[in-house]
């Protein structure tokens, strides 16, 4: 999958909040990439901004985006990544 496509994927995804993912989307998502390291994704997940909405954790799609990169490349994120 290129860049522009996952992308595509992320930012189309059929959320429940317009503002991104709430866990259990995250985790349908993550079924989508069967060989994704996991541990790098979760990684990248961790310390990120995220809001509350009606009792849900809810992450930013950019977030999802760069977890998605580290998971599927096997890498840690870059100081670039951080936001």
């Amino acid at each position: 999958m290129t860049q522009t496509e996952l992308e595509k994927l992320v930012y189309n995804y059929p959320t429940k909040y317009s503002e991104g993912f709430i866990w259990e989307e995250q985790k349908e998502l993550l079924k989508q990439f069967p060989n994704i390291n996991q541990d790098k994704y979760w990684g990248a997940m961790k310390g990120n901004t995220c809001i509350m909405r009606n009792g849900h954790m809810v992450s930013y799609h950019c977030d999802i985006l760069t977890a998605l990169c580290c998971g599927i490349d096997n890498r840690n994120m870059t100081l670039e990544e951080w936001d």
